[in-house]
This record gives C-alpha cells, sequence and structure tokens, in this order.
C-alpha cells in the first residue's frame, strides 16, 4: 500500500486558492462558468466563477446546478449495493433472476451477465444506446425492452467495454426490487437521507434552482480571433433523454452536494447526520478491482463496481467523470485521506481546465503530484512502413460511432470519428486527426489539445495480424 501523507493545505486556504484562481483558469481554458470544490478534514469548500448560458448571461454561482453527466453510474452502484445490503440482490446471480425479461441477440450471454458484470462494464454488449422511451414513470422498462436485437461484442466476464445501456439495466433492477421509478428511488435512498438540497433527478426539479446550459462549438467556420478558440454556443438541449437517466442523462447537482455524496464514500457509508446509508462492506466492494481497463490516458487504470480504480503516490484513488450535452463533470477522491476533488463545467477545453485544478490542489492537499504524468507522443511527426501500420488499419464500428484508422501516401496514420444517429445532430463533424505510435497496441493523438493526447489502444489479433477492437473507452470490434 502507499503512503498516506497526511493533507497539508486546510479549507480556509484550499478556499481562498479556487477563489482567486478559478477566474483566470475558465478565461485561459475558453470555459463559459464552473464550480469547483474540495473535501478536506471533512469539510466542503466551493467556488464558481463564470457564466451558466451565454444566451442569457446569468451568473455562475455555488448553488447553481451543473448536470454530472455519468457521475451518475456511481450513484446507481451505490442504490445496487444498498439492494445487496439488504439481502434482495447477489450480485453474481445472472440478471434474469431479477429481470426475467430481459433480452439481447445473444441469448446465451443475456443468460448469463451478472450484476457484477454490468456493474464494471464487463457485460458486453453494445452500450451506448440512448433510444427515447419516452418521459414517462416507466421510460427505464421500455428502454430494457429495446435492447432484444442489441448485438453481442464478447463474452460477459473477459474484458472491459464502457456501456451506457448496462446500467439502465441496473435501474431497472432498482425498480424492480424497490417497486418504483428509478428517480423516485434515488430521491428516497440517497438525495433525501444525504441531506442535498441543490441536487434534482430531472429538468422538472432542476428548473427551480439556478441551473446551467452545455455549450457546444458553434460548427465550421466559426473559430474565434483568438488562436482559433472555437466559438460556443448554448446546446441544442438541456439534457438527453430520461430513459438513460440512470446511466447518467438527467441529474444535476451543485458541487457541494456531489462533494458530499463523495464523503458518504470516504465516511464508510454513514451520512452527515450519523444515519447509516451503505455498510461498510460494501463501500469496500465497490472500490476493489473488478477488471482491468486498457490503458487510455483519460480513464482508470481498473474499474470496481461503479468507480474507476487508480493506485496513486497518496494512496488508492476511486473516481469518475461525466458527460453530458455540452457539461462535463470530474470527480476525484482518495478515500485513505479523506478528501475529494471535484469541477463541474459548461463548455470549452475542459480536461485541460480539470486537470490543472486537480494537480494544483492535490499538491496543496499532500505536497506531492498525486495523478499520474498525461502520457505524450514520442514523436509527433513520426510517419510508419505499411506492415507497422497494418494491424491498426480498417474501420470498428459501433451504433453511434464508426472510427476509422488509415495511412496516407507520406506513411502519416489518421483517426476519424464518425458520428451516427441522433449524436451526429447534436455536434459538427470533426476532421481526421493525424496519430502516431505510442506502443505495439496503442497509437496517440499528436497534437492533441490543452495538452491532453488521447490513446486508442487495440487488442486481439486474428489470424490476419489485424487487431480486432479498438478502445475508445468501448471497445468497438473490427468491421472491415
Amino acid at each position: 500500500m502507499a503512503n498516506t501523507p497526511t493533507p497539508q493545505a486546510d479549507a480556509a486556504e484550499l478556499r481562498d486558492w479556487l477563489a482567486a484562481e478559478l477566474p483566470a483558469l475558465i478565461e485561459k481554458h475558453g470555459v463559459p462558468g464552473a464550480q469547483a470544490g474540495v473535501l478536506v478534514g471533512g469539510e466542503i469548500v466551493d467556488t464558481a466563477a463564470g457564466i451558466l448560458h451565454l444566451g442569457t448571461g446569468v451568473e455562475a454561482t455555488t448553488d447553481a446546478l451543473f448536470q454530472i453527466g455519468s457521475i451518475t453510474k456511481v450513484w446507481t452502484a451505490t442504490l445496487v449495493m444498498q439492494l445487496v445490503d439488504e439481502g434482495l440482490l447477489d450480485l453474481d446471480e445472472p440478471v434474469r433472476t431479477y429481470l426475467p425479461e430481459f433480452a439481447i441477440a445473444d441469448d446465451a450471454a443475456a443468460s448469463a451477465i451478472t450484476a457484477r458484470h454490468l456493474l464494471s462494464h464487463q457485460a458486453g454488449f453494445e452500450g451506448d444506446l440512448f433510444t427515447d422511451t419516452g418521459r414517462g414513470d416507466d421510460c427505464v422498462e421500455k428502454y430494457v425492452a429495446t435492447l432484444a436485437d442489441t448485438p453481442q461484442l464478447f463474452t460477459p466476464g473477459t474484458r472491459f467495454s464502457y456501456n451506457n445501456a448496462g446500467y439502465v439495466v441496473l435501474g431497472r433492477l432498482v425498480e424492480v426490487l424497490r417497486d418504483a421509478p428509478y428517480e423516485r428511488v434515488l430521491t428516497e435512498r440517497l438525495i433525501q437521507p444525504l441531506g442535498l438540497t441543490h441536487a434534482a433527478p430531472g429538468p422538472y426539479e432542476a428548473i427551480m434552482h439556478r441551473v446551467a446550459q452545455g455549450h457546444v462549438p458553434a460548427g465550421e467556420g466559426a473559430d474565434g480571433a483568438a488562436g482559433g478558440t472555437p466559438t460556443l454556443v448554448p446546446a441544442p438541449l438541456w439534457a438527453l433523454v430520461r430513459s438513460n437517466g440512470p446511466a447518467g442523462s438527467t441529474l444535476a447537482m451543485r458541487v457541494a452536494d456531489l462533494l458530499a455524496f463523495a464523503k458518504l464514500h470516504v465516511d464508510r457509508g454513514v451520512a452527515a447526520d450519523g444515519s447509516r446509508v451503505l455498510s461498510a462492506d460494501s463501500v469496500s466492494a465497490m472500490q476493489q478491482k473488478q477488471v482491468d481497463v486498457p490503458f487510455m490516458g483519460l480513464l482508470g487504470e481498473a474499474w470496481g463496481l461503479g468507480w474507476e480504480l487508480d493506485e496513486t503516490p497518496a494512496g488508492p484513488m476511486v473516481s469518475h467523470d461525466g458527460s453530458t450535452v455540452g457539461q462535463n463533470a470530474f470527480l476525484r477522491v482518495i478515500p485513505e485521506l479523506g478528501i475529494a476533488v471535484s469541477v463541474l463545467t459548461n463548455g470549452g477545453d475542459v480536461y485541460a481546465f480539470s486537470r490543472e485544478i486537480f494537480d494544483t490542489v492535490f499538491e496543496k492537499l499532500t505536497g506531492a503530484a498525486v495523478l499520474a504524468a498525461l502520457p505524450t507522443p514520442a514523436d509527433p511527426a513520426a510517419v510508419v512502413d505499411e506492415a507497422t501500420a497494418a494491424p491498426f488499419l480498417g474501420t470498428y464500428s459501433a451504433s453511434v460511432m464508426d472510427v476509422i484508422v488509415t495511412r496516407d501516401d507520406d506513411g502519416a496514420l489518421w483517426v476519424e470519428s464518425k458520428l451516427k444517429g441522433d449524436f451526429a445532430d447534436l455536434q459538427p463533424p470533426e476532421p481526421p486527426e493525424r496519430v502516431v505510435p505510442y506502443s505495439e497496441r496503442g497509437l496517440i493523438q499528436a497534437e492533441g489539445q490543452g495538452g491532453i493526447h488521447i490513446v486508442y489502444a487495440f487488442v486481439d489479433e486474428g489470424d490476419d495480424g489485424r487487431h480486432s477492437f479498438i478502445f475508445t473507452s468501448r471497445a468497438l470490434p473490427r468491421s472491415r
């Protein structure tokens, strides 16, 4: 186990630093508005800066709500583990034990998939499905019924592939075993017991608060004057479909409430008022490794039950990020030190922005660099011969996107991501990006953005020597 230094900066120092630096950081990274907060010494401090909506000019404040996107998955996982605590659910029983109607294209896989597989993204069926099944309380039930033709990518329990649809299945599991809609269970079992006053499971609750709007690039030809910084405009919608709520389409809150949820996991399942919300055993189980994750630079080294997992010089870290339409949320927690840091944003160069905050705050907290160094290309201008390129080249496909890897006549490698379906309408197409070899099984962006270079991981060479999957956090199988 890593040495775990005593936190050095106190709450007051961090509050002062955040208040002084956040305005400059959002300007530097082109972020319209943001909240940032820290849990340290049992106290939560937070600050806000910028604008919630560029169309209205409403100011960002600490009581405003931002969408937390897929961080919701940790909330869903917590609800599932409450079922385990009460003896209502066995993580290693097939999901069909509780949801006999659960069906995907591969019936053998559907019969084998467990809640543990779903929680740790090992179910193996295609997961980026955002089918709109209406706004009624039965939308999650209806969504799960649409999965019957969903293709299986690999045998359950054999590898990691991020799966939004799997978390909607977990949400339906919660509904059935609690005999109530997901949002009501979320409210009654987590939001209310934790005393959260600025957390909204959907837009009807969010509208009672000051709320952030996401922002997206205006489109081709809309670059601003300062170094080609994209011009941002309000996103064409506030939230994704309600049916994906358990995976992260609608939950919104202020950063202080998100950190109060993190504190539940730091305090071994005990809420601020002393009541037990989750057993200590379930808290520990969620933080235990279930599967290794191919190295991609922006994800954890492994996955637990809901949480991303990393080993750091300050001790084991659990984390999760979230993205909706023009909003991004970030949460990092080191339970052994009792510290957590979170950043909520509504557009701009959010990865570089959040990373700068995390690096500085964790150094103030621990006296050392905590997060692993970001991957960078050894030679951004590298070219490769046909034999070296051959295992990577081709098209990798899922329902929502194709990723195409090509080599030009000069030996340069390119990756082009083409969104399909509804997602193609939400943002303009992006041009191909230059990539260079990062390892025998990886390609890395040559230019990146804001110091962030995404790594594309590849696995499973077939008989022809070509890789069978590309990982973009999802496992996309080769289609040609």
